[in-house]
């Protein structure tokens, strides 16, 4: 909680990673190896509604552009009843190589699921 009694907006990014790591952990094939990882490149968040404390919220997740070595990952926050919006967005995954730091192309999992 923050000094309003709501939980602070940094928390959100939290939330995203969190539903982020549980999305690719339910793929059925390898999204992260010993050679490649994916990095967060970019977070676009749009505040629209305090999240009280307590509360219960759900994250939604769906990709809304697929590239060569990064998928854009959109994003909403909204109550467990879906009837506020606390934030919406996006966020850009770029998968590199661990050893040179070079994009590599998307793993099949990942690219699957997104096309999907």
């Amino acid at each position: 909680m923050d000094a309003f009694d709501h939980v602070n907006n940094s928390n959100f990014l939290t939330y995203l990673e969190e539903a982020r790591i549980r999305w690719f952990m339910g793929l059925d094939k390898p999204w992260v190896t010993d050679a490649i990882a994916p990095l967060l490149a970019a977070v676009q968040i749009n505040y629209k509604a305090p999240i009280p404390y307590p509360s219960e919220i759900v994250v939604e997740l769906f990709a809304e552009r697929v590239g060569n070595t990064s998928v854009t990952i959109g994003h909403r926050v909204v109550s467990a009843d879906d009837k506020v919006l606390h934030a919406d967005g996006h966020v850009v995954m770029v998968w590199i190589d661990r050893a040179s730091g070079k994009p590599v192309p998307l793993p099949e999992a990942v690219r699957e699921v997104a096309s999907g």
